[in-house]
């Protein structure tokens, strides 16, 4: 690990309002610790951002000392490109203001928010932006990947409501960047990561929801699992893009309204979700519960807020993770089979496979519009392996790898980002498509030495 003189380090806390943490101090473990506990680094030092203008400081320090560079937003992304070997981790997840300007529906993010900050800020005024489904992600890397959630079908990605940012670039340089200005940078961060640059404010696009929406969860045993997915499939189809339902099959969490018998088992849950007046989604929702026999429910007018909380007990930091990801046009009878399948072979009980339905609005984006390009997906899943002892950590794996690969003929191309593990460098193309090669062109415009490559990374 590189190590630094007293001095030296005293001349970076001299030119950056932020903090400095080095391995010696008392907070180190805290600090580099991110949410995937398979991920375990240590950065020779670590500069804890308290303004935007702290970000250029600590990237001349790294250049001037040949570091490695790391960019944490929230430290949520499962690939771990948060935090780096040796190098400098340059953290943002104290810069977390939201200011909203409610009568031009626009909010304006800090790097290191969550989603929670924005959800508490924007929901004050019925705002809301696509934005995904665990409160304590970091807007940062969910944005830059992409992004997606209950609000998609109706209002597209969270890349299509992004209407500018501020962003530091390799060399240094501070920046705007817009459908006006900067374009084809603005073009290229939509999807592409953090491979150009460090962004260090976002603008989005608002949209009215709630304050009160009408979401919750009915769940099913597994044995009715194919007459569910095939009737939610057909379902989904006719239904307006205010309703949105994922699925997710797992063991069966002590949840209070599940009779005691149900917990542990396998089973494949609704999780609903609609935008609209409640008045109507009884209506909307009703047909569900025909799809088989729940086990239970538990379905009401509730805050936004509190929906985007409801699946945070899920997916607490600290635990060990595994994703493996495909993109769906369809979904096809065989794969429902191999889904149910390995539902069955689950090897543990914080173990899942979910399938979060994107398609409506987004699909009438032209590929070609930003470097997220996966326009014709209409599900996306993610089969999820956590667990907490690391002896597990080969069947857990195992399990995620093996379900992936059984199901990949019936995937559409492609593959989205933020879902990527760290060792799955060799999808980056498959991920951008046709998109790929414009990306390298600007990869070797504003980033030429690849400072910023603990990504999935665009080589120049």
């Amino acid at each position: 690990m590189t190590s630094f003189s007293r001095n030296t380090v005293n001349e970076l806390k001299e030119v950056v309002k932020g903090g400095v943490v080095l391995p010696d101090d008392a907070r180190y473990n805290e600090v580099r610790q991110i949410w995937n506990a398979t991920i375990d680094k240590h950065p020779a030092i670590i500069m804890q951002c308290a303004e935007a203008a702290d970000v250029p400081r600590a990237l001349h320090f790294a250049r001037r000392h040949g570091l490695e560079v790391s960019v944490r937003g929230a430290g949520h992304n499962i690939a771990g490109n948060a935090v780096c070997e040796g190098g400098i981790m340059i953290d943002l997840s104290n810069m977390t203001q939201v200011r909203v300007e409610a009568a031009k529906k626009i909010a304006y993010v800090e790097p290191g928010a969550r989603l929670a900050d924005v959800d508490k800020a924007t929901q004050q005024h019925g705002l809301a932006t696509p934005l995904g489904i665990n409160s304590t992600t970091g807007v940062a890397g969910l944005t830059l990947g992409g992004g997606f959630g209950w609000l998609t079908r109706q209002h597209g990605m969270t890349v299509d409501n992004l209407l500018a940012v501020d962003l530091v670039t390799a060399d240094g340089r501070e920046l705007r960047a817009s459908e006006q200005e900067n374009a084809d940078l603005f073009w290229a961060i939509r999807g592409a990561g953090g491979n150009f640059g460090i962004v260090t404010g976002f603008e989005y696009r608002l949209h009215p929801v709630g304050p009160e929406i009408t979401a919750g969860l009915l769940v099913f045993p597994i044995a009715q699992a194919k007459q569910v997915l095939q009737q939610y499939r057909d379902y989904m189809d006719k239904a307006p893009e205010a309703l949105n339902i994922w699925v997710v099959m797992r063991k069966a969490p002590p949840l209070p309204f599940l009779p005691e018998e149900v917990h542990g088992k396998e089973v494949a849950v609704l999780a609903v979700f609609y935008a609209g007046a409640p008045a109507d989604a009884e209506r909307l929702i009703a047909p569900l519960r025909d799809f088989g026999t729940p086990y239970g429910e538990h379905i009401g007018v509730q805050p936004y807020v509190e929906w985007q909380q409801a699946f945070d007990p899920l997916l607490t930091p600290g635990a060990r993770n595994y994703w493996k990801s495909h993109n769906f046009t369809v979904l096809k009878d065989d794969a429902l089979d191999i889904m149910i399948d390995y539902t069955h072979r689950l090897p543990g009980p914080q173990c899942e496979i979910f399938i979060g339905m994107i398609g409506g609005a987004a699909n009438r984006v032209a590929p070609g519009a930003m470097a997220y390009g996966h326009r014709d997906a209409r599900f996306v899943l993610n089969v999820h392996a956590r667990w907490d002892d690391i002896a597990q950590d080969k069947t857990c794996i195992a399990w995620a790898r093996e379900f992936f690969k059984a199901s990949a003929p019936y995937a559409s191309a492609g593959v989205y980002i933020n879902f990527m593990t760290e060792e799955e460098g060799d999808r980056v193309k498959a991920a951008y498509g046709p998109n790929y090669e414009r990306l390298v062109q600007l990869k070797r415009q504003y980033d030429p030495d690849n400072l910023f490559h603990l990504n999935q990374n665009i080589r120049p």
